[in-house]
């Protein structure tokens, strides 16, 4: 028996080992299941869509349109520091010798159609005597300006140069907060820089910046000599137009505004057509409906706003509003917010009527008003 064991006994460890390692390797010839297949029906993980790792594609298709602006004007300043002085022009006026010296700045813009119309800021170009436009490619032109609007800080100017390369549009109203914000400009007069960040917020208003605000936010690095420069997406469509930034220190502090493009384009497409923008305008100065105010009035959870002043011979005095009356509505939309009431009447065309739902001694009035063209703004008056 012990020698059959020892005779039979490695080759059939051998052929255990064998069975095992085919079993093992290729469990489906002895009717077992495939590890593959187990394998292939286990759950699979959660892939994450990633970003690009680069956005030299969008750059190569933005910046081209973004131009470089150097600005000049003529400053008339007295000669020495007493004529300077309070008493000095009481008695001699301001008839002492002038020294007249070159103030330079610098800015940024985009060229918005291959005609070479150029949208920038209105703070760039306000009071220059010149505007060298430099383009990407090296080329250098005078600008001149088409016009300008104040109330948004934007101003159009045109320049006349062949094979100009016009930005593509993106759309500013499907921006979200979190997407991919590069803005392009010329920062400290450097060059042509590209910085990146996301959109912060949309909608920004009652920064005190300009009269009409709907900024959008975002933490892509904005400096000075950015202002009129492009803010593009990840995929180098521009959706708005950089203005202005916050800041104690003069430099980017993650907090910068921009035009959006479609209100930018409005703004243009009006300063080409009629050489200035149109808006409505009923010539009247409102107040929020304070909670005080509202009590007063009986209007405790209406929304409204008080008229606290009228423009004479204006459209709103013309209509019989009067001091006092709260604004219920216009034209059917509830006036809750005064800027927003005002920014409703700013897009209704002059010779329109509107209906306006007011209270008064407690009763609700309908009154209806001709809406006015919108006055432009008093001009800031620079010392010479």
């Amino acid at each position: 028996m012990l020698k059959a064991l020892r005779f039979f006994g490695w080759p059939l460890l051998a052929g255990v080992l064998i069975a095992m390692l085919i079993i093992q390797r290729f469990p489906q010839l002895v009717g077992l299941p495939s590890l593959d297949v187990n394998l292939q029906q286990a759950p699979q993980t959660t892939t994450v869509v990633q970003g690009p790792v680069t956005y030299a594609d969008a750059v190569v298709i933005a910046a081209p349109a973004v131009v470089n602006l150097y600005t000049t004007k003529v400053i008339n300043k007295p000669a020495h520091p007493l004529f300077e002085d309070p008493q000095f022009r009481r008695y001699f006026g301001d008839n002492g010798p002038k020294q007249r010296r070159m103030e330079s700045s610098l800015g940024s813009g985009v060229i918005m159609s291959p005609e070479g119309y150029i949208l920038t800021n209105n703070h760039v170009t306000s009071g220059a005597d010149q505007i060298v436009v430099a383009l990407r490619d090296g080329r250098e032109t005078l600008a001149r300006v088409v016009g300008s609007d104040p109330e948004t800080d934007l101003a159009v100017l045109k320049i006349d140069l062949k094979n100009l390369p016009a930005i593509t549009l993106g759309r500013s109203d499907g921006l979200r907060v979190g997407d991919v914000a590069l803005a392009i400009g010329n920062p400290f007069g450097v060059g042509q820089t590209v910085t990146m960040g996301i959109i912060s917020a949309t909608g920004r208003n009652q920064l005190g910046l300009n009269s009409y605000e709907d900024f959008i936010q975002t933490d892509a690095a904005i400096n000075p000599g950015n202002s009129g420069g492009a803010l593009v997406d990840a995929n180098g469509n521009l959706t708005g137009i950089n203005t202005a930034i916050f800041s104690k220190s003069g430099g980017s502090q993650g907090i910068g505004f921009a035009i959006p493009v479609k209100l930018a384009m409005e703004v243009m497409k009006s300063i080409i057509e009629h050489g200035q923008v149109i808006r409505g305008w009923l010539g009247i100065e409102v107040q929020p409906l304070t909670k005080e105010l509202a009590e007063s009035f009986g209007l405790t959870g209406r929304p409204g706003i008080v008229v606290a002043g009228i423009f004479r011979d204006g459209p709103a005095q013309k209509a019989g509003l009067q001091l006092g009356d709260v604004i219920l509505s216009i034209n059917g939309e509830p006036a809750g917010d005064g800027r927003k009431s005002m920014n409703q009447v700013a897009r209704i065309k002059p010779t329109e009527k509107v209906a306006i739902q007011v209270m008064r001694n407690g009763k609700e009035i309908k009154l209806s008003a001709e809406i006015g063209l919108r006055p432009p703004p008093a001009p800031v008056k620079e010392e010479e």
